[in-house]
């Protein structure tokens, strides 16, 4: 069966995407335009699970490494992503919203898939950046890298470090944690 989805003239909200299909396809929001991804394949599946499985195992108390599809609304409710992982607090997770606020959000870690690797270099790099997201995280399992931004600005971040497997890298920030790409296929 197919479902169509309406159309929104005045550009969709993240009102909207709860009124989407649950057909398996991830629903996420760029100003206002609708963005659809098919479900990841296993290796995706597989590499956002380890790196869940190492930050989980860091996290200090008060902070939470989620990757449960959890969306962030990063403008006017008119920018929604739902990153692969996040770094979120207490406190944040303690209210009952509809997504999170991006000022809610310490990490986001987006995993690259073939079909979608512009979205991840460009527009969330931009967008997350000038929501003011302290870190992001983008691993690349093809190319066994984890790229490290920081310091976000209004049109992205400083590029911290580019990991290659095999190398060792610790961050300091959301919290302590040393990671290897390596490890993430």
């Amino acid at each position: 069966m197919t479902a169509s989805l309406p159309s929104h003239a005045r550009g969709w909200t993240i009102d909207d995407l709860f009124e989407t299909p649950d057909d398996g396809n991830r629903y996420e929001l760029a100003d206002g335009s609708l963005l659809v991804t098919p479900p990841p394949n296993v290796s995706h599946i597989r590499g956002n699970s380890r790196v869940h499985n190492i930050l989980s195992r860091a996290q200090p108390a008060g902070l939470h490494v989620l990757s449960f599809g959890a969306g962030i609304d990063l403008g006017q409710r008119k920018t929604c992503y739902i990153p692969d992982t996040l770094v979120t607090t207490e406190a944040a997770l303690s209210r009952d919203d509809q997504v999170f606020a991006a000022a809610d959000i310490l990490l986001v870690v987006e995993v690259l898939s073939p079909s979608n690797k512009r979205v991840d270099l460009v527009l969330k790099r931009h967008d997350y950046g000038a929501a003011g997201i302290p870190q992001y995280w983008i691993v690349d399992l093809q190319g066994r890298t984890l790229t490290v931004l920081s310091d976000p600005y209004a049109d992205g971040y400083r590029l911290e470090a580019t990991v290659k497997a095999g190398e060792q890298w610790t961050a300091t920030d959301p919290f302590p944690v040393t990671l290897d790409p390596a490890e993430f296929t």
